[in-house]
């Protein structure tokens, strides 16, 4: 826990604004991306399962929360932290945090409907259409 403690005393420090987490699941060497739905902000965007932080949960609450909402999957076991990247959405500063996860089970996913409408399981540092840089360094790094 003095993990998240310093990330939180870090982001407080920097002004972030909300706290985002997300989650590098791998299978069989491949990680899993969803795809932002087409009535959602950054429609059809790649990207980590991720989403905010409510407030009073900690980050790693809200990480088995996201994952779980997202893609129907149960975080088992939170592993490496792999940093962080900053951006702005709407005006507001934000920093998502990312982990390994492990999952119980990889299938099936089951998508939230609302936010995203597709899943693929791809290669690091491969992706199956447009990512932010941010995502696109991340899964580079994992290669």
């Amino acid at each position: 826990m003095q993990e998240l403690a310093s990330l939180n005393e870090t982001d407080g420090r920097d002004g972030i604004e909300q706290q985002v987490v997300g989650g590098v699941i791998s299978h069989d060497g491949l990680i899993l991306l969803l795809r932002r739905a087409p009535a959602e902000y950054l429609a059809g965007r790649w990207e980590l399962p991720s989403g905010k932080v409510d407030p009073g949960e900690d980050l790693y609450t809200a990480l088995r929360r996201e994952v779980f909402e997202e893609t129907g999957l149960v975080v088992e076991k939170v592993g490496a932290y792999l940093g962080s990247f900053d951006y702005t959405s709407r005006g507001i500063s934000m920093r998502q945090h990312n982990w390994e996860i492990r999952v119980a089970a990889h299938e099936p996913v089951r998508l939230s409907a609302e936010e995203h409408d597709a899943y693929e399981w791809v290669k690091p540092g491969e992706t199956p259409g447009p990512v932010s840089p941010d995502v696109q360094g991340l899964l580079e790094g994992l290669g």
